[in-house]
This record gives C-alpha cells, structure tokens and sequence, in this order.
C-alpha cells in the first residue's frame, strides 16, 4: 500500500479521535488522595540549627560519585548566589537575607522532596519515577524516553538533565539515598551535618519531633510544618524561624497532591501510547519511500553523466584525424 503522507494524517487523525473516546484509566482514579505508604520515612530541615558549612553537599557528592564542583566545598561564598540543583549537585544550600533572624542570614538545604504523590511520577507517561514504601521517589533510567515532562511537572524544581550525556543521557535527583537507607544507613547529608539540622526518621514520627520544637520554643519558629500537606505532603519536611517566603520557598502551591493537576494530561497518554508505534512506523514508510526515490534519482544522475561522457568520446573520435592523417 502506498503511504502518502495525506493518508497518514487521516490514519492518526482517526486514532486520535478513538483514543480520545476511549475513558482515560488514570483520570478516573485522580479523586483519590493518596496520604503516603504507613511507616515511611523522610527528613526534618530545621533551618533554624543549619550553618552553611556545605559538608552537606560534600556527603552527597560523595555518596553519589558526583565530580568535584568547580569550587571547593568550604568555600561559602558561593552561597552568595542563588544556585538550584544539577545532574552534578544533587543538593544545594543556599543563603538568604532575613531581618527577621538575628544574625541577619537564614540556610536553606535544597534537594528533592520526595512528594507523598509526585509529580514527576504522574506526569511520566513509561512510569520511570516511582514512589517507594520507604518514602524515597526513585528512578529507572531503563525505561526513560528522554521527555523531561517530569521537569516541567515538578513544582520544585528538582529533577536535572545529563545534557552533557549525549549517549546514555539521564534525569537526575536526589534519591533520598535510598540504596543506603534500605541496608539500614543514613543519608549522607544527615549523617555528616555537625549541628544536626537534618534529622532522618518516620515522616509521622518527625512530624511530632516538629510540632513539639515549635509548642516548646514559639519564639523561635514559624508555627508551620512545610511539607507536611504543601502539594499533598512530601517526605522531606522543613521548620524555619522565619516566613518560608523569605527563605524562597513557594507558598502559593496549595495542598491538593500534584496528579489532580496533571491529570489532563495523563488522559491523553493512551492515545499517545496508541498513536505512537503508528506514527512511528508513518514516518519509518515516508523516510523510506523518500531515500527510495533519492537513490533512484542518483542512479538516473549516474547513468546520464555516463551516457554524457560516452556520448562526448564518440563524438571526439568522430572529429579526429585517422592515423594517416595524423602523421
């Protein structure tokens, strides 16, 4: 059958239209909250006990065979700029200006989450994210198509792109150091800290440890747990002794879980799955129809510049002088 390129669009136009008839699976199951897996576990930030000594980000470059920053780990002048996570640092501190603190300048440790309903999972369309019971949001760079959706999807800005990867490219994040935590280790930010601003355990166990840091010490805290319901609840949960805004946390995101919001377009992902090897295969027939006729059109160039050229040599040997002549 000769594919045209007008027959192709008709043939995804149709299955656009049968895909978009068809209920959307994930849609239907976006009414339910999912409130996290009983039992698992996350990280308290208290900004009000962190220092800005950067071995933070020293434990996880290390932990996670990272390459050395172009600036050493003690030199805290880098927090003088604003800086967000990479594909070669998967936790940043950052330093900010607050009158409201008495030394003038408030830490703030800056990673991955860990949503208890991620957006990155519910925007990826191969399931490559996935939340595990233990709290952590994870990876699979084996199925990962390279759409980076779940950057976009992320309300915090988490997850970077290898783009200096140009074979075996990767969303990366911080992980929660889940491969040590899952053999009973600490994650390296929270093993390191030297004035225990990070505190790893049960999220509802934290969640406790928090409440009771702000009922005990009011002066000292915003009587806020960030984290514990912002987009749904996250595993990594954070106290502050000043308004989180100024420390540039976001605070406009509500508490209604990430998917409620990406369900519109999770809905269209079967008619992409379904259209897909299609559109593939169209473009696979057009790419080869046309280096079909490319080839064709060499071969037809080749033999007329043959003929052109035989051609020219009768007509040479024509007008010469025969060998009598010639002598």
């Amino acid at each position: 059958m000769d594919i045209t390129r007008r027959n192709l669009i008709r043939w995804l136009a149709g299955g656009t239209a049968a895909a978009a008839a068809t209920p959307s699976a994930s849609a239907a199951g976006a009414t339910h909250q999912f409130e996290g897996y009983e039992g698992s576990f996350g990280v308290l930030h208290d900004t009000t006990l962190c220092i800005g000594c950067r071995t933070c980000e020293k434990a996880c470059n290390e932990v996670n065979d990272l390459p050395e920053p172009d600036r050493p780990f003690d030199d805290v002048s880098v927090l003088e700029t604003k800086r967000r996570t990479s594909s070669k640092a998967y936790t940043v501190l950052n330093a900010y200006n607050a009158d409201d603190n008495e030394d003038g300048v408030v830490y703030r440790k800056s990673q991955c989450n860990h949503c208890l309903e991620p957006a990155c999972a519910s925007a990826c369309f191969v399931r490559a994210f996935s939340k595990t019971p233990e709290g952590a949001v994870i990876y699979d760079p084996d199925v990962c198509v390279g759409c980076r959706y779940c950057m976009v999807a992320c309300p915090f800005n988490a997850p970077a792109y290898e783009y200096d990867e140009p074979f075996t490219p990767r969303v990366v994040k911080c992980t929660l150091c889940h491969p040590r935590t899952t053999k009973g280790k600490l994650p390296g930010c929270v093993e390191i800290c030297p004035m225990d601003a990070l505190l790893y355990g049960r999220r509802d166990h934290l969640i406790k440890v928090a409440r009771e840091r702000i009922r005990k010490y009011p002066e000292r805290y915003v009587d806020h747990i960030y984290g514990e319901h912002e987009m749904g609840g996250t595993s990594w949960l954070y106290l502050s002794g000043v308004p989180f805004e100024e420390i540039g946390m976001r605070m406009n995101l509500g508490l209604t879980p990430a998917p409620a919001f990406t369900m519109g377009f999770l809905s269209v992902v079967p008619m992409v799955l379904t259209i897909w090897p299609g559109l593939l295969t169209g473009f696979y027939f057009l790419n080869k129809r046309r280096e079909e006729i490319a080839e064709s059109e060499k071969k037809e160039a080749v033999n007329n510049a043959v003929e052109k050229v035989l051609h020219d040599i009768a007509r040479s040997e024509e007008n010469e002088p025969d060998g009598e002549e010639r002598k």
